[in-house]
């Protein structure tokens, strides 16, 4: 554990969840290949390919860059774009769009997480209040976390994705708590760290990597403290 600045009270925690609460290598690019799986089995999409399905979510992104900010919306909207390329019938679109959000969804839920994440929350769940900030489409109830959080903000819903600051402000707004005594835990530093500190929070990097911050060119900024590993924050709470 390392500190870089000083810390005087911390009266809420908020977390990210992605390689964060659990290790989330692998688990969407196994999610888009049974979601691809699911667009092959229709016969105008039998021959698509990963560089094909990823080249017309670029090509949604070129056409709306805001968009990158609620990863659902962009989903559905390369789906839609596939279909109506490959002459869907308008009928069954809506239909084969849920088929595949339905795949994709079990498949990004197929995560462990570790016992130690739930032993922490629960401990810290008695002490402070505690809610996630993310980027992605995790649903913490369908992971077993839902019971330790207050709420759960996402980007696109809830404002713009992190590391612009309105999702941290309307954290900060639900808890009833000054930014400068909530924590904010993630593995990022550009959305996690640089968005929390430039949102007035404090901030915990997990260095899941062990990597020398002084070497990272995406560190704009120093957090708060630094750890490993989650279980860390025991210590420091």
């Amino acid at each position: 554990m390392h500190f870089y600045r000083s810390i005087n009270q911390i009266k809420a925690i908020t977390f990210d969840l992605d390689d964060t609460l659990y290790d989330n290598s692998l688990i969407v690019e196994k999610a888009e290949d049974e979601l691809i799986k699911t667009l092959q089995q229709y016969d105008q999409l039998h021959n698509i390919t990963k560089a094909d399905y990823f080249a017309v979510k670029n090509s949604v992104f070129d056409n709306n860059p805001e968009i990158y900010h609620d990863v659902i919306l962009w989903r559905i909207e390369t789906i839609t774009s596939i279909l109506t390329k490959a002459k869907f019938p308008s009928s069954k679109i809506a239909d084969i769009i849920d088929e595949c959000l339905a795949t994709f969804n079990i498949w990004r839920h197929k995560m462990d997480v570790p016992q130690a994440t739930y032993t922490l929350l629960a401990k810290l769940a008695t002490k402070y209040p505690l809610a996630v900030i993310t980027n992605g489409n995790v649903e913490v109830n369908r992971i077993g976390l839902g019971d330790y959080f207050q709420f759960s903000l996402r980007g696109g819903p809830d404002g713009r994705s992190k590391p612009f600051p309105e999702i941290f402000e309307l954290a900060v707004n639900k808890l009833n708590v000054p930014a400068h005594q909530i924590l904010h835990v993630g593995d990022n530093l550009s959305t996690d760290v640089n968005g929390a500190i430039n949102s007035g929070l404090l901030s915990c990097w997990i260095n899941v990597f062990n990597e020398d911050i002084f070497h990272l060119s995406e560190a704009r900024c120093l957090p708060h403290i630094e750890i490993s590993q989650l279980p860390e924050l025991d210590n420091l709470l």
